[in-house]
C-alpha cells in the first residue's frame, strides 16, 4: 500500500484516518519551540492511546459511526487515490499484513497461513501460503492469480495503468504457482527488506485490467471484488454516506459489529455531530478544536504521536515557480517554527522540524535532511532574488522582464487556523517581495486540485501506512512519478533514486536515501512543516481507535468493549 500518494488536505487532520491527522525571524531549528509552550523534544513524540483490547473482550453487537465518505478515487494503488480511499477500503477488502504501532510487521492467518523469506544466489524469494477458505465475495479464489495481478497493475510495465507506485513491484522478476495455486512464489531481483507493503493488500483479478483499475472504483464501491469481515450494506451516491454490515461469505473471525457507519459531514459538522452524539469519534489538531470536543459526556480524550506530516507544495510547472531561484528564495522565507507556534497553540505540544519526507524523526535511519539544504533567512532569500534578476518595484512586489512575482495560495475549506497558516505564509513572503493571494476552494474539491496541480502553492500531508519511509523515494521525488504533485525532479536524480531502490540492506538503504533526498530537496519544490499530535475525541467503551502511529487493528476486533 502507497504512502506518499495519500495526501490529504490540511484540514484532514482534524478528519484523520480512522482505521482503528508573522513576523520572520531566525530558524529555531531542531531545539526551537513554540513561545510559552513546553521545550522541544529531540524526537516526536511516539506515543499510543486507542485502549487495545482483545477480541474477546469485544461485545458482539453495535454501531460504529464516524464522520467520513468516499472519495473520487477508491482504489488505492492509483495515483489519484487519497487517504480517504485506504481508510473505506480496509472495511471491505483484505487486511493481510499490518504494522504494529511501532512498525513492526503483522501476518493475518485468515490471508497468509505461512510466510517464508529466504535468498538464493542473492535474490530474494517470497513464498506466501494462502488460507484455503480465503475466496473473494464473487467466488474468485484468493490464490497465487491475486498477487500476480497485484504485481503486474503496479510494476510499472504498462504505463497504462496510473498506479501510484512501481517501487519495489519493478523488482519482481516473477510471481508464479507454489506447490498448488494455494502459494504464490514472489521472485525478486536482488533483495527487498520492505517487501510487505507491497502485499499488504491485493487486488481481485477481476479488477487488475487497465479499464477497471482506472475507472471501476471512481466513485464507486465494488463489493464483488472485495473480502474481509464487513462488506459494503449502502453506497449512498448522493448523501456520499456509506455502512458496511457483516460479510457472510467471510471464513474468519466474524466482525464485533452490526454495522460500521460513514456519514458524509465537513470537519466542523464532525465536531458537532460528535457533541450532540451522533458520531463515535471526532479528531482535531488545534486548540479550539480540543475545546470542543474535550468534556463531551461519556467520551474521553486520546492522544498520542502521530503518522502524519505535512509540507508545502510548490507546482514547478506554474509559470512563476519555473524558475529554481525562486522557488529557493520562498523557501528561504518561510518561517517553520512560525507555523509550528500557530498550529500548535493551545495544545501543550512542541515537535522538532522534520527533516524529512521519507522517515519520522522517531525511526531508526531518520536524518534532518531539510536542515542540510535550506537556511530561513529573509534577508539571503532576498539576495537569491537580487542574483536572478528580480527587482523591487513601487509597489514592493518584485519584478523582471515586466512581469510581477505574483504566485497562488490554493486554501481548502474554511477552517480558521488554516487561514491563519495561510496569512502566515502570505506574510512571511510579502518583505521579499513575493506577492500571494490565497484563493480557497471546498473541501470537495482537495483531489481534483491534487490531480490537475491547479495550484502554485499549497500545503498538504501524509500518512504512513507502512514503516517503510525510504521505499517510497521514487514516488515522492522521481520526475515521471504521479503521485509527484510538484512536478520537480530530473532524469539524473532518477537514476540515483533507481540505484537507491537497488541496495537490499535496509540500513544502508536508508543511509543512501537520506542523501539523495538532500539533492532532491535542492530543488525547492517541497519543504516538510510539521507533523502534530494525533488528538481523538472517543465515546467511552470504543476500543481499538485513537491514536495508533503505525498500528492497524483488524477491522473485526473493533467494537465497544464488554
Amino acid at each position: 500500500m502507497k504512502r506518499h500518494g495519500l495526501l490529504l488536505p490540511c484540514v484532514a487532520l482534524a478528519a484523520a484516518i480512522g482505521l482503528t491527522a508573522t513576523g520572520c525571524s531566525a530558524s529555531g531549528g531542531a531545539g526551537s519551540s513554540p513561545a510559552g509552550g513546553p521545550a522541544t523534544p529531540k524526537t516526536a513524540a511516539a506515543a499510543v492511546d486507542y485502549d487495545p483490547q482483545p477480541y474477546a473482550d469485544i461485545k458482539d453487537g453495535g454501531t460504529y459511526t464516524t464522520a467520513g465518505t468516499f472519495d473520487d478515487q477508491g482504489n488505492p494503488f492509483d495515483a489519484d487515490a487519497t487517504l480517504t480511499a485506504a481508510r473505506v477500503w480496509f472495511w471491505y477488502n483484505a487486511d493481510a499484513i499490518t504494522y504494529s504501532p511501532t512498525g513492526a510487521v503483522q501476518y493475518n492467518p485468515d490471508y497468509y497461513s505461512h510466510v517464508a523469506v529466504k535468498v538464493t544466489g542473492g535474490n530474494q524469494v517470497v513464498t506466501l501460503t494462502i488460507n484455503p477458505k480465503a475466496v473473494f465475495n464473487d467466488g474468485t479464489p484468493i490464490d497465487w492469480k491475486a498477487i500476480e495481478a497485484t504485481w503486474k497493475a503496479n510494476n510499472g510495465s504498462d504505463s497504462k495503468f496510473n498506479a501510484s507506485s512501481t517501487d519495489g513491484y519493478d523488482h519482481i522478476t516473477s510471481v508464479t504457482a507454489g506447490v498448488n495455486a494455494k502459494q504464490a512464489v514472489i521472485t525478486f531481483k536482488g533483495a527487498d527488506a520492505s517487501w510487505p507493503a507491497l502485499f499488504s493488500t491485493f487486488l481481485n483479478p477481476k479488477a487488475a485490467n487497465v479499464t477497471d483499475f482506472n475507472t471501476a472504483y471512481l466513485k464507486k464501491a465494488n463489493a464483488q471484488w472485495g473480502t474481509g469481515p464487513y462488506t459494503v450494506g449502502s453506497w449512498d451516491t448522493h448523501s456520499g454516506d456509506i455502512t458496511f454490515v457483516r460479510n457472510p461469505k467471510w471464513w474468519g473471525k466474524r466482525g464485533k459489529l452490526d454495522k460500521r457507519i460513514f456519514v458524509n459531514l465537513e470537519s466542523t459538522a464532525a465536531v458537532n455531530a460528535f457533541r450532540n452524539g451522533q458520531v463515535d469519534y471526532a479528531t482535531t489538531g488545534d486548540a479550539e478544536g480540543l475545546k470542543q470536543i474535550s468534556g463531551v459526556k461519556g467520551t474521553t480524550i486520546r492522544r498520542g504521536g502521530s503518522p502524519f506530516e505535512y509540507a508545502l507544495y510548490l507546482n514547478t510547472k506554474s509559470p512563476e515557480l519555473s524558475e529554481l531561484p525562486v522557488r529557493k528564495a520562498i523557501m528561504e522565507a518561510i518561517d517553520r517554527p512560525q507555523i509550528a507556534r500557530i498550529e500548535f497553540q493551545g495544545l501543550d505540544y512542541a515537535e522538532p522540524l522534520p527533516g524529512s519526507g521519507l522517515l519520522y524523526s522517531f525511526q531508526k535511519g531518520y536524518e534532518d535532511n531539510v536542515a542540510k539544504v535550506i537556511t530561513h533567512s529573509a534577508r539571503d532569500a532576498g539576495k537569491t532574488l537580487d542574483a536572478d534578476g528580480w527587482k523591487t518595484g513601487a509597489d514592493g512586489v518584485r519584478v523582471k522582464n515586466g512581469k510581477k512575482l505574483e504566485v497562488g495560495y490554493t486554501l481548502i475549506g474554511d477552517d480558521p487556523l488554516d487561514k491563519a497558516t495561510a496569512e502566515a505564509f502570505v506574510a512571511m513572503l510579502k518583505p521579499i517581495g513575493v506577492k500571494v493571494t490565497i484563493r480557497t476552494v471546498d473541501e470537495s474539491d482537495f483531489a481534483k486540485v491534487i490531480s490537475t496541480h491547479d495550484f502554485d502553492l499549497f500545503l498538504s500531508g501524509n500518512r504512513s501506512l507502512d514503516p517503510f519511509g525510504q521505499r517510497y523515494l521514487c514516488e515522492q521525488y522521481c520526475s515521471t512519478s504521479p503521485s509527484n504533485i510538484t512536478g520537480a525532479g530530473t532524469a539524473a536524480l532518477d537514476k540515483q533514486i533507481k540505484a537507491v531502490s537497488q541496495i537490499a540492506d535496509l540500513t544502508r538503504q536508508i543511509a543512501a536515501a537520506n542523501k539523495v533526498e538532500q539533492q532532491e530537496l535542492k530543488q525547492y519544490a517541497f519543504l516538510p512543516l510539521y507533523s502534530g499530535p494525533s488528538i481523538y475525541g472517543v465515546k467511552n467503551g470504543l476500543a481499538n481507535v485513537g491514536a495508533t502511529i503505525f498500528g492497524t487493528p483488524l477491522p473485526e476486533t473493533i467494537g465497544w468493549q464488554k
